[in-house]
């Protein structure tokens, strides 16, 4: 239990400051996917298709800390 509230808030501070640097920096999180897909792209690729990805970030908030939840419960028992 003794790691249940510094989890839960270590995972939310996380969040925002991530969040905060996507929003500090525009166009910081495109040129970074545009950097990893470069680097992850082989030379002799064809023609790419562009598929827009949805981030559904209040989601995974919310599931990280009910997770964390969880998981400190069942250990603790």
């Amino acid at each position: 239990m003794q790691w249940l509230l510094p989890s839960i808030a270590l995972s939310v501070i996380l969040t925002i400051v991530l969040n905060v640097l996507v929003r500090a920096f525009p166009g910081g999180a495109h040129r970074a996917a545009r950097r990893v897909d470069e680097w992850v792209a082989a030379p002799d690729d064809g023609p790419r298709t562009h598929v827009r990805v949805f981030f559904p970030w209040r989601s995974m908030l919310l599931a990280s800390v009910v997770l964390t939840i969880l998981v400190n419960l069942f250990a603790r028992r």
